[in-house]
């Protein structure tokens, strides 16, 4: 029996940020758009980030900002330049949102929830004729026409323009499990990114797994980051692990400045003025170090160092061995997808005219802290923007 078919002007495939962004752009130039996604609702890995706290954007120079996609700033630039930190602000603001900016210019909603802002999305998005439907799962192509397993059995559907928001294959429970990659290329493996690491923990350090570490400098390669991360029992995770995943995922050693704001001849004089005789285990309680950090220095240092100048040499440079990057399934995002020679500069794939692709399924990699999802939102705009001109003509 064949699947029902219909004809549409706009399909957008993945209702994330990137998804609604570029269902928007296509709304706004006139077209009708129909949005698919096969997740019950939309926007779940959207949600569940927003959990902690939405981080939409980081307010940073520019040049700064760019330069935190690595390899793939160059690239990401003339998008970036159209919808950047200052633009996605002004998104948010457009929806009802009033916002601020933390010490460390992460831009937040005011009620740091994700759920106020998508709710007024998608009430935009309605008013804007665009159509959604969830439980369609795709398929690839057949004849021309995208393919989908929906609850009242297969579908086909034949646009006029598509844009492809898949996702990559992290957090697969919440929609992206990278199931496109086998008919859509050329596509590089997805691996983990902004992802915790596994490391083998003595039986000493179950009284710290969950305790926060705060207040350091990790450094990767020549990367360094500044934050806090978390002891867990498969290892290290959290904001300034994720921020040098990439380096890390590729064999950077990792050490740990517990003291990042003293030099090491500062740090050696003031462990010097201790009683004579005093040991490694008593000046860490004097120089005031949590149990956190006076665990991990246990775990990875000892013996102490006796004299001053050498304690003062593995607190500032504490190596702590990884065992590789925890599993996708616990990744924030991932790296690898669509390789970007896939496609023109318009975020058109070559293969395949008409069809356009945005966010996480492509080739580029970027750091939590508002970077990720500025540039699923830039290149969602884009690509929608450039459907709607391809519609055009």
């Amino acid at each position: 029996m064949s699947a029902e078919r219909e004809t549409v002007e706009a399909l957008v495939i993945g209702a994330g940020p990137a998804g609604l962004m570029a269902a928007e752009a296509l709304a706004g130039a006139g077209l009708s758009v129909v949005v698919v996604d096969r997740m019950p609702s939309v926007a779940r890995k959207f949600l569940m980030a927003g959990k902690s706290g939405l981080n939409l954007t980081k307010a940073e120079p520019f040049e700064r900002f760019l330069a935190a996609y690595g390899e793939g700033a160059e690239w990401l630039r003339p998008m970036l330049e159209v919808f950047g930190p200052d633009e996605v602000a002004a998104w948010a603001r457009g929806l009802g949102q009033d916002l601020f900016t933390g010490s460390t210019g992460r831009v937040f909603p005011t009620v740091m929830k994700a759920s106020p802002l998508l709710r007024a999305w998608l009430a935009r998005l309605d008013g804007a004729g665009v159509s959604l439907r969830t439980r369609w799962t795709w398929r690839g192509w057949e004849e021309g026409a995208a393919v989908f397993d929906t609850p009242e059995g297969a579908r086909r559907i034949e646009a006029g323009v598509t844009v492809l928001a898949l996702g990559g294959a992290s957090w697969p429970r919440l929609g992206s499990d990278g199931a496109w990659a086998a008919w859509l290329g050329p596509v590089d493996p997805f691996v983990p990114s902004n992802c915790g690491f596994r490391v083998r923990w003595s039986d000493h350090m179950a009284p710290q797994f969950g305790a926060p570490v705060k207040a350091v400098a990790l450094q990767a390669g020549r990367q360094v980051s500044r934050g806090e991360f978390v002891i867990s029992r498969a290892g290290v995770e959290g904001g300034a692990i994720y921020a040098l995943s990439a380096a890390l995922r590729e064999g950077a050693a990792l050490t740990l400045d517990l003291f990042p704001d003293l030099d090491a001849e500062t740090l050696a004089a003031r462990l010097a003025r201790g009683r004579k005789g005093e040991s490694g285990t008593k000046a860490l309680r004097r120089m005031k170090l949590d149990a956190a950090k006076r665990a991990l220095v246990m775990e990875l240092a000892r013996p102490l160092p006796k004299d001053p100048a050498g304690l003062a040499a593995v607190l500032k440079a504490l190596p702590l061995p990884l065992a590789g990057p925890q599993g996708m399934e616990r990744a924030i995002s991932s790296a690898g997808g669509l390789r970007l020679s896939a496609l023109d500069a318009q975020l058109m794939l070559r293969e395949r005219p008409g069809v356009f692709a945005a966010g996480e399924m492509l080739g580029w990699d970027a750091p939590t802290g508002g970077y990720l999802l500025t540039a699923c939102l830039a290149t969602g705009l884009a690509a929608g923007q450039a459907a709607a001109g391809y519609a055009r003509r």
